[in-house]
């Protein structure tokens, strides 16, 4: 994990999914979005540090654990009322905002970051019984593994992933 022990202390404060022990959104699915994006960095050069952050606070803001469709734009919101806890550029921390934002109902923008920040997100849709669907999808390994059900690639990453 990446992120810093004040934006770890702020997600703690601020969940309400991790005061209620949230089972689809909680700890182990953010862990699972880092994997996966640090996964799918290796094909694009995506900003890793700015993936991270986004794995931990792309959900910090969810009421509940079923339909939210204003968690986005409320850990948006979270994450610029705390700008000075991030030791990110402000390009990178516009690309965080922008991806927290836009991640459940957003338009794909021109981002390499944010797109495989979305798709590291998507690739988890399993733990709900959803099946990724490749149409919507960007990187062309994320499209790969939903295409051919090759989510054991994921899993054996975690194995061997000295960022995680």
């Amino acid at each position: 994990m990446v992120i810093t022990n004040q934006v770890q202390e702020l997600i703690e404060e601020h969940s309400t999914l991790l005061k209620f022990g949230s089972v689809f959104h909680g700890q182990d699915h953010w862990q699972r979005v880092e994997r996966n994006a640090i996964y799918l960095a290796q094909f694009n050069n995506a900003d890793k540090k700015v993936l991270s952050y986004f794995a931990y606070l792309h959900d910090v803001m969810r009421e509940n654990d079923g339909r939210d469709l204003g968690h986005g734009p409320r850990a948006a919101a979270f994450i610029m009322k705390y700008r000075d806890a991030f030791p990110l550029s402000d390009d990178q921390f516009k690309q965080l905002k922008d991806a927290c934002k836009g991640h459940t109902v957003g338009q794909r923008p021109d981002c390499i970051t944010i797109n495989t920040c979305w798709d590291a997100d998507r690739l988890d849709l399993g733990r709900v019984g959803i099946t990724p669907d490749s149409k919507y999808l960007f990187n062309a390994e994320a499209k790969r593994i939903a295409d051919e059900n090759d989510y054991k690639i994921l899993e054996g990453f975690l194995e061997k992933s000295p960022h995680i």
